[in-house]
């Protein structure tokens, strides 16, 4: 895998996390951002490219940091926003 691909499958693991620790469905955190659930599959999976902006609506609806997403990268647990 490119080196550059490793951060979207990073992040596509701490999104996936983190909507099943608020056990929302792939189609529900569509809903909530007014993207389809093959789309959230695709990010979940690193498949994807995630805007900036797609990443801030993502962690609203996930109730958590941007910044979490990118400790998951490096291997600190990602955590709820305060």
């Amino acid at each position: 895998m490119p080196e550059d691909m490793k951060i979207y499958v990073s992040i596509g693991a701490a999104i996936r996390m983190r909507r099943n620790q608020l056990t929302l469905s792939q189609m529900a955190l569509a809903d909530k951002i007014g993207i389809s659930y093959q789309q959230v599959q695709k990010y979940e999976y690193g498949m994807a490219r995630i805007s900036v902006s797609r990443l801030v609506q993502l962690a609203e609806a996930l109730e958590m940091s941007v910044e979490s997403f990118f400790n998951h990268s490096t291997g600190k647990k990602a955590r709820a926003k305060k």
